[in-house]
């Protein structure tokens, strides 16, 4: 069994850091997003794309559904989520950043999307009340948390019976590495 070789808040901090000093991204999204999707993006939005993946890509969203997008960023998959269930569902992101949830919220008015709103918190205590989403998505953020079983555990509460959850994320499935590398901060933040 792996220890922590970290205190949470102090991994919290070190992420948060990170990302605070993010000026510009590098624009993944053309590596996870098909044209179709990218054209529904802004220009801005397309570069500030932070994932690992495209969790709305097996998603099987509907119309109508209530989507939660865990560590949101700048909302590139709020954005496709609203899109996708159209304005009778609600595509609601939540990020830890007040600067990429105003980003979401810039990024969403200018693709045109009303259902798609934005909340600053911790992804570990969610401010969204119990079963109230169908779907809950994660792109390349339950690995930032120090409390991924507090993360998971949260995304059931707000999961509606039967609802569905899809992240795309990293693991690491080799134990092997040296305690420098598992409390670098680039390590936790990358």
């Amino acid at each position: 069994m792996t220890k922590d070789l970290m205190y949470s808040q102090e991994i919290h901090d070190l992420v948060y850091e990170a990302y605070a000093k993010l000026e510009a991204a590098n624009g993944a999204a053309t590596q996870f997003y098909d044209e179709d999707q990218l054209s529904a993006l802004p220009r801005d939005a397309r570069q500030w794309a932070l994932g690992v993946g495209n969790p709305l890509r097996h998603s099987d969203l509907v119309p109508g559904e209530d989507v939660v997008d865990l560590g949101c960023g700048s909302g590139v998959d709020v954005i496709l989520a609203a899109r996708e269930i159209g304005p009778e569902g609600t595509a609601t992101g939540v990020d830890f950043l007040a600067p990429m949830v105003e980003r979401g919220r810039r990024f969403a008015a200018a693709a045109g999307f009303d259902n798609a709103v934005f909340c600053q918190s911790d992804i570990e205590d969610l401010p969204l009340s119990d079963e109230s989403a169908q779907v809950v998505i994660s792109n390349g953020s339950v690995n930032l948390s120090a409390r991924k079983s507090r993360v998971l555990s949260e995304a059931h509460r707000i999961l509606r019976p039967g609802g569905r959850l899809c992240v795309a994320d990293l693991t690491l499935s080799d134990e092997k590495l040296p305690a420098e590398i598992w409390t670098h901060p680039s390590a936790w933040a990358g």
